[in-house]
Parts: C-alpha cells; structure tokens; sequence
C-alpha cells in the first residue's frame, strides 16, 4: 500500500513533481536562429536524399511508372527518416544538436533541462511529425500549427511539446 500521509488515509496521495526550466533559468533560442537551422537540415538532408535517388534505380523507376506514385511516396519517407539518423543521429545522441543547430549554436533539451534521449528525439521529435506529415490534408494542418506555435512564450512547436523538449542557445 502507498504511504499514508500523517496516518490520514483520507488525505490526497503525495508525489514530488519536477518543474519544468523556467524561461528565467534558459536562454531560449530564437525564432530566427531555429528557422535558419532548421532550414539548413532541410537542405543537406535534400541533397543527400536528392544526390542517392538519382544514383539508385529509384528515380528510373519512378519516371518510368514501375511503382506507384504512393508506393514511391512512402519509400521517399521511410528512406529520408534513415537518411536523417544516419547523417544527424551522432550529434543528437552525443550533443543533442543537429548539424544546423551546430552551427547556429542552438540545442535541444528535455523541458526540465535535462539531455533528451536520441528514442525521444528521432521517435517523438522528428518522426511522428514526419508520419503525420505525409497524410492527406490531416499533414497540411499538423504543418501549419506545428510552425504557428513557435509564436508562444514558450517558443515551443508542436513537435517540441510531443516530444517534451525545448531547444535552448548551446
């Protein structure tokens, strides 16, 4: 049986919950600073997926018609979620950065500051929105609420609340 407290059964039950960091304690990183990061991600992740696609019988068989438009899209998807733990997994798992963030000298924390879990960010942080992303109107939706959200105090997006993650100046 749980702990009573001062031998009152009837009393609410006790935890200790961890506060989150208050913006006070952080140095939030900016709007700008995460949309330049972001955007250079973007760009090397597409060139690598662009540079392989056309380098593998993908892009033939895609113009060609050999596989479906839908067949090529989840494909496109999968394989880009890999690309992007091949070529960003190191540097989230050991300095919870991507490369873009590197090089804008931003990071991402867990909301009560702690180091996020490489299975929290690629899992949470990245791969949901990419699922979710790809579906018929439900995606264009999540999209756009996903990037208004940044527009809070917290200057957290939807993706950093799925994950409980904030993303702070390194």
């Amino acid at each position: 049986m749980s702990s009573v407290p001062d031998g009152n059964r009837f009393a609410p039950p006790t935890a200790h919950v961890a506060d989150m960091v208050s913006a006070d304690s952080v140095e939030l990183g900016g709007r700008g600073a995460r949309l330049v990061a972001a955007f250079l991600d973007g760009l090397l992740i597409g060139a690598l997926a662009w540079g392989l696609m056309l380098a593998t019988p993908m892009w033939k068989m895609m113009t060609t018609g050999h596989i479906s438009m839908v067949t090529a899209f989840l494909m496109q998807t999968v394989g880009g979620l890999v690309l992007f733990t091949a070529v960003q997994g190191f540097f989230l798992a050991t300095r919870g950065q991507t490369i873009g963030k590197m090089l804008l000298g931003l990071r991402i924390v867990r909301s009560d500051g702690e180091r996020a879990s490489l299975g929290r960010l690629i899992g949470l942080r990245y791969a949901i929105g990419s699922v979710i992303g790809v579906i018929p109107f439900i995606g264009v939706f999540y999209v756009l609420v996903d990037c208004l959200l940044i527009f809070r105090e917290s200057h957290q997006c939807l993706h950093d609340n799925i994950a409980d993650t904030i993303v702070v100046k390194a």
